[in-house]
């Protein structure tokens, strides 16, 4: 499951027992959870919710916090699960290495994005920020710049607008934004 730990992933685990990091390949994220999870591994993919631009609209999506990347535990032990099906599970690039060994990661790292994961998702991150400088790609105010106030309605950015020596406050749809680089 995308934002959760499968299995009891949050207990104390004996010293064989170690967080690694899965490369995927680009925007399989899922694909490889999914199937690295019907193979028994444990594995987290920590998500964040975003709003984004899609089809002229501001929507609100869920992404992984680390694209392309995904956590596993996985027993170093000559009695864990065997590790080579990893590297062949569709979605997965392979295991993140130093030279021959695997990355490990610290345990209280991936305790600490399990217990912030509700406020990952829950408070979106924003595509504009109050203040922020931005570029009018189209319609009559093409190429003005504007300062972003707040979101108005579904569809609809307040916005800041230079007009002959006086600020006007405007509604432009966010698909004609753009940010300032």
């Amino acid at each position: 499951m995308a934002g959760s730990v499968q299995g009891d992933a949050m207990a104390d685990h004996p010293s064989s027992i170690s967080w690694y990091v899965i490369h995927t390949k680009p925007r399989q994220e899922q694909r490889a959870l999914t199937n690295l999870l019907q193979q028994g591994y444990q594995c987290y993919l920590p998500m964040i919710t975003l709003e984004k631009l899609g089809r002229g609209r501001l929507n609100l999506v869920q992404e992984p916090l680390f694209p392309r990347y995904l956590f596993i535990c996985l027993d170093n032990s000559r009695h864990g699960q065997n590790w080579a099906p990893i590297r062949s599970t569709i979605g997965v690039s392979g295991l993140v290495t130093f030279g021959s060994t695997p990355a490990k990661i610290d345990a209280g790292l991936i305790e600490l994005l399990y217990n912030q994961q509700a406020v990952l998702t829950a408070a979106p991150e924003r595509l504009f920020h109050e203040g922020e400088l931005l570029l009018v790609a189209d319609g009559p105010f093409a190429g003005l710049e504007a300062i972003y106030q707040m979101q108005s309605g579904d569809n609809r950015a307040m916005v800041l607008i230079e007009l002959m020596g006086k600020s006007a406050q405007m509604q432009i749809a966010p698909a004609s934004l753009r940010k300032v680089d």
